[in-house]
Parts: structure tokens; sequence; C-alpha cells
């Protein structure tokens, strides 16, 4: 792309609403400034931008995102056929098993939900499509990133912050690498307790009909009421199943 294709001011108005979050659902100008190294009148202009478009919620001193911005995400959500695709799939695999189903894309260092299916709730934050979590101690994240190339998949790593969220999580470059190795040689990844205690998942490829991995499929069960061998041995070929039948669908 040549230089002069670049609007920087979009970028800058971009990466405000990207500075908002669960833990971040209202900030100042200075907050803004600070989250996203935009000098403060830079990032008075967009937040104020945002406010005037009806996209921020504007109080005197907090800014925080209108439910307008939902419009962004719901763009992706309906103009792209995959999440579309998926939902029903999940929902059959969801009641197969018991627990709750997902699907996610990788997103730099995160995956997002594009789907999902709950049967009862296993985490302690409400996941659902627009949700990211890190991809490094995620079931999913780890079949994404073992789907690519090891020097692209390490480039990832390293711009994770690689954070122990429990005393079970794979934070060192060396073990996440060998695990993915693991993972590409067995065609699943399990997360036993790594992202949150209480939480273990599954997950696998899905792949397109050339092959190409797209999304990756998951179900996340409660770790008191089933161990990670009997996710393998009781939920990966129920998985493998709809994988299957959805690949003929994947252009």
């Amino acid at each position: 792309m040549r230089e002069t294709d670049f609007i920087s001011g979009f970028a800058k108005g971009l990466s405000v609403i990207e500075a908002f979050d669960a833990a971040n659902p209202r900030l100042s100008i200075t907050d803004i400034s600070r989250i996203t190294g935009l000098e403060r009148a830079t990032a008075r202009r967009c937040l104020l931008t945002l406010a005037q478009l009806g996209y921020a919620d504007y109080d005197g001193k907090f800014f925080s995102l209108s439910p307008r911005i939902l419009r962004l995400g719901h763009s992706y959500l309906t103009a792209t056929p995959l999440p579309r695709l998926l939902q029903p799939f999940l929902d059959q695999l969801s009641e197969k098993t018991g627990e709750s189903a997902s699907a996610s894309v990788l997103d730099g260092n995160e995956i997002v939900y594009i789907a999902r299916a709950s049967h009862k709730r296993v985490m302690s934050i409400n996941l659902n499509p627009g949700s990211r979590l890190p991809a490094y101690c995620s079931s999913m994240g780890r079949v994404l990133l073992a789907a690519m190339n090891d020097g692209d998949a390490k480039s990832i790593l390293e711009s994770s912050n690689r954070k122990a969220n429990t005393p079970n999580t794979k934070t060192t470059i060396a073990e996440l690498m060998a695990e993915l190795q693991l993972i590409s040689e067995q065609g699943y990844a399990v997360i036993d307790q790594e992202l949150e205690i209480g939480l273990c998942s599954i997950a696998i490829p899905v792949r397109n009909m050339r092959g190409t991995t797209i999304a990756a499929l998951n179900v996340g069960a409660q770790a008191p009421r089933v161990t990670v061998d009997e996710m393998v041995t009781t939920y990966l070929p129920v998985m493998q199943s709809t994988r299957d039948t959805l690949a003929g669908l994947l252009v």
C-alpha cells in the first residue's frame, strides 16, 4: 500500500475505539491519550467526533461507548457468512455434548469469538460473539497458532503478554512452541485450567475445501465434572464429526 493511501486520522479514531474494554468502560481524554499514545488534543478530537456521531457518550469528564458502536461489529457478523454457517452446527454440538461450544478466528495475538452456543456458563466472564481471549493460553488460540508456520506463530507469541493466569499456564516461548508442535501432530488442543481455574477445553481446526484453517471449534467444560482424558475420548469424536460435515460447505 502506498503511504498516500493511508488515512492516519481514521487509524487514530479506530485506536481510540479499541482502547475501551471490559476493564476500561469509561475513559477520560487523559486516559485515552495514555492508552493509545496519541497527543491529548488528538485524543480529544477523536472522542468528541465519536460522541457527535453517536458512537460514544460523554458526561463532561468521561467517555463511554454507546450501543451504536455495535453496528460496527454487527456489520462483520452479517456480511461474513462463516458465523451464520457455523451457528446451527454449534447448537447441535452443544446439544450432543451437554457443554458450551464456540468458534473463533485469530486477530493478532487474540482470538475473537464469531459464534457460540452456550449450554451452561463455564467461565467467570460472559463470552459472546465479539468476545476476545489471548491466543497463547486458549485452546482455540493454540489450534490457530499451530496451523501457522513456526516463524509467524513465534512472532505472535513474542508479542503477547504471556502472564500466568493460573499455576498451570504455560508462558515461555519454548514450552508454547513445543505445545504447538504437539497440537499440529495430534490435530487438537486441550487446555487444562490454564486460562482459568476450573475450566478445561478442547479445540480443533476448521478447514475449508482447500485445506486451509479458517477458524477453530471448541467445547468448554468445568474441570470438576470432566477430565482432560474424558474430553478427548468423549467430545473429540463428536467435534470431528461436526467438522467433517462442515468441510463440504466451506469454500
